[in-house]
């Protein structure tokens, strides 16, 4: 059999079930589909792939493909449209069956559905490889999925145990070969921009397992984790781990493994645990986008409350910009614009700026991190957006942040407000113009 795997967002050898079934066939071309969609604004100012995570992905795709060389395998990159180049290059090569791993969004979705149209006569399979669980291995139906977190939680740990065992697969070892080695087009991926200041993120997936040892079993910071985790500008303080995860270079199922050893070998404390416990939070958005489809992208959410929003083109553009009359947000969004991360408490700080204090559609802070964020993942970003915006999993309803609080009990000698430059010189107001539309000086 002639396979064709669809490397998406599992861009690794280590506990890849996908990759291991596509391995079963005489012959595997695989696939890396760099879509130029990706580059172009869309309706919310904003376009699906910035930089930061470009930069973060190629790095990843090559060391990926340094990794299946000595296997006798290569990785054709291929820019264009997936409904377009996959049903090309089945054509060409004679391909009966494509893999590739489940992915939650519509688009991701569509795709699929538009490559089994095209490809009537091939076999299409997909493989869960990017949470810890398989919808399986829930102990609830999808359909029946939580409509908060805690319930969620409560009903895994009861199924499982806490930090309970989850299936990893081996890494692969040996691959078919390929159907010949044919050129692609990736001279024509938008060229990679030199950093503007240092960046701590290498892709790979070399690089994420380095990280993950050295954050629990070289330095011990997975024991401090809860105390430290809200640091606003600190590299240890938090894992990190995310970039690798977002674009599958690391396994949560090998992150969750690594929590069980360290716990075994060293210690289990309440550090160690919600460490679990975001792996935990990861994997609800997973299943939370897989269940609510179309919805995790509307105005009013999942739970279809209306809230009133309007657009206020300065107000976004002052936000994007770091230059609001907050300087804790400014800093956020300078540090966001100029290394593509932020922490998760500035993350929730920047975004209720926009809802609370500017009155802005959240969709368009979904839309802003989506270009900014290396560490971008489609459920984790529109569900965390829609749980702020109180349109989604939140029981509570919204999220309102006193910043000068936040500020101080965070920043309270402004040090990371002077790093990033937060103290804006001339910031934008609220309002540009008074009630009878004349510019406000």
């Amino acid at each position: 059999m002639r396979t064709l795997y669809w490397f998406t967002r599992d861009l690794r050898l280590h506990d890849n079930a996908a990759l291991l079934a596509a391995a079963r066939s005489d012959m595997l071309l695989c696939v890396y589909v760099v879509d130029p969609a990706w580059f172009v604004n869309r309706q919310l100012q904003c376009r699906p792939m910035g930089e930061h995570r470009w930069r973060f992905l190629w790095q990843s795709l090559t060391a990926l493909e340094r990794s299946l060389r000595p296997m006798g395998q290569r990785l054709h990159i291929a820019w264009g449209a997936p409904d377009t180049v996959l049903p090309s290059l089945a054509r060409e090569h004679g391909i009966q069956r494509v893999v590739r791993s489940r992915l939650p969004g519509t688009e991701e979705a569509a795709q699929w559905q538009a490559l089994k149209t095209a490809l009537p006569d091939v076999t299409f399979q997909q493989f869960e490889t990017l949470g810890l669980f398989t919808e399986g291995q829930l102990p609830m139906a999808l359909t029946e999925l939580p409509d908060t977190f805690s319930q969620f939680r409560k009903q895994v740990e009861e199924h499982n145990g806490e930090t309970g065992d989850t299936l990893r697969i081996r890494t692969v070892s040996a691959l078919p070969p390929p159907p010949g080695f044919p050129d692609d087009n990736r001279g024509r991926c938008p060229a990679i921009r030199k950093p503007d200041c240092a960046l701590p993120f290498t892709g790979g997936e070399e690089a994420g397992l380095a990280r993950l040892q050295a954050f629990l079993f070289q330095h011990h910071h997975i024991a401090r984790y809860k105390e430290t985790r809200n640091t606003l500008d600190d590299w240890d303080s938090s894992s990190k781990f995310s970039p690798w995860l977002a674009n599958g270079s690391l396994s949560a199922r090998e992150v969750a493994a690594a929590i069980q050893q360290y716990e075994r070998q060293h210690t289990r404390n309440e550090s160690t645990y919600w460490l679990w416990f975001e792996l935990l939070w990861r994997e609800y958005f997973y299943w939370y986008a897989l269940k609510h489809g179309d919805r995790l992208f509307r105005r009013d959410g999942v739970q279809g409350k209306r809230r009133p929003v309007t657009f206020y083109g300065h107000r976004f553009k002052a936000w994007c910009e770091g230059n609001t009359q907050y300087p804790i947000v400014n800093a956020a969004m300078n540090q966001l614009r100029l290394t593509g991360y932020i922490s998760n408490r500035a993350r929730q700080l920047v975004a209720s700026c926009l809802v609370n204090e500017l009155e802005l559609d959240w969709r368009f802070g979904a839309a802003w991190f989506e270009q900014q964020l290396v560490d971008y993942d489609v459920a984790s970003n529109y569900g965390n957006w829609q749980y702020l915006a109180g349109v989604g999993a939140d029981p509570r309803g919204l999220r309102h942040f006193n910043l000068e609080k936040q500020a101080q009990q965070y920043d309270p000698e402004g040090t990371y407000v002077d790093r990033w430059q937060g103290k804006s010189s001339q910031p934008v107001g609220l309002h540009t113009v008074d009630a009878a539309d004349w510019p406000i000086g």
